[in-house]
């Protein structure tokens, strides 16, 4: 299959603008171009070029180049792009196969190559003493490995015990307990943590109940060293649960504020380590929560 078959485009900007600046920007190309997944060289992609917001990235995917002929079509399409679009475009490479890169090199006037593995591999060589595989596809296609299962077996957890469907035992299986107010981001950062650390992470909502009576669920009180919290702001919180509920007392304003704040005041008062998701990213949550709880991750 010609590797232009196995492609997207997508635009991306490094910061929010209205459309009208974003046109009026200058854009480069960017490909990201594997014989595996592409999910390593667009991971580390993305992060170089958020440092560069007064920039647009027009995004090529480019994965499974995993023979010559797919190596020789993505050559030509990067000298094409070239050519049409007056810039050169970036190239950032996870290649593994010598051969393939060799091809993509004879592109390097066109395009600023940046092979990931190339600028690593040496040097961890020779800090560690030997020679590295170089096997295509090494870190995604480690099904048998334990830890693949375990992140396997993290993410069941996470959508098994999701919006305080747990019983006791279960959670004292969890690594840790999210707990806040519905939307307020738990549920994503807690498959988060699943897909990219292997921790088991229970949610569990604080409802207007618990506001009431003015303290914990009794299920938690055992559990505190694994809670963590998150808070949002009440403004964004509304907009958020009108997506869900539109012009329901549930997704209203001046309840939004009464839930923030007195989840803000039990957390305070139970002393449960929180943070205000409000503006952060998902990566951010969970680092600072696998930071926080103290959770380790091997592989």
């Amino acid at each position: 299959m010609p590797a232009s078959r196995l492609t997207s485009h997508t635009f991306f900007s490094t910061r929010n603008l209205t459309s009208t600046a974003m046109n009026d920007r200058p854009f480069r190309t960017v490909f990201f171009i594997s014989d595996s997944t592409g999910i390593t060289a667009e991971t580390f992609g993305h992060s170089l070029l958020a440092q560069f917001p007064d920039t647009r990235f027009q995004q090529v995917r480019v994965p499974f180049v995993n023979d010559i002929s797919k190596a020789q079509d993505c050559a030509r399409r990067i000298k094409e792009t070239a050519l049409g679009t007056g810039q050169r475009p970036i190239v950032f490479s996870s290649l593994v196969n010598a051969e393939s890169v060799a091809i993509l090199r004879e592109a390097h006037d066109s395009a600023l190559f940046l092979d990931i593995f190339e600028r690593f591999i040496e040097p961890l060589e020779n800090e560690l003493g030997q020679h590295s595989t170089h096997t295509v596809g090494r870190f995604h296609g480690v099904a048998e490995s334990s830890d693949y299962k375990n992140r396997m077996e993290a993410i069941n957890f996470a959508m098994t015990h999701d919006d305080g469907v747990s019983s006791s035992a279960d959670l004292l299986k969890a690594d840790v307990i999210l707990v806040g107010v519905s939307r307020s981001g738990k549920t994503p950062t807690s498959l988060y943590l699943a897909m990219q650390f292997g921790v088991k992470a229970a949610n569990y909502p604080l409802i207007p109940e618990d506001f009431e009576r003015n303290k914990l669920p009794g299920e938690l009180h055992e559990l505190r060293h694994k809670l963590f919290g998150l808070t949002i702001s009440p403004d964004r919180l509304s907009l958020i649960r009108q997506e869900r509920r539109p012009d329901s007392h549930y997704a209203s304003l001046k309840n939004c504020r009464y839930e923030i704040d007195a989840a803000q005041k039990l957390m305070c008062r139970e002393n449960i380590r929180w943070l205000d998701s409000t503006t952060k990213s998902i990566e951010e949550i969970s680092a600072t929560i696998m930071q926080t709880v103290q959770i380790s991750a091997e592989f």
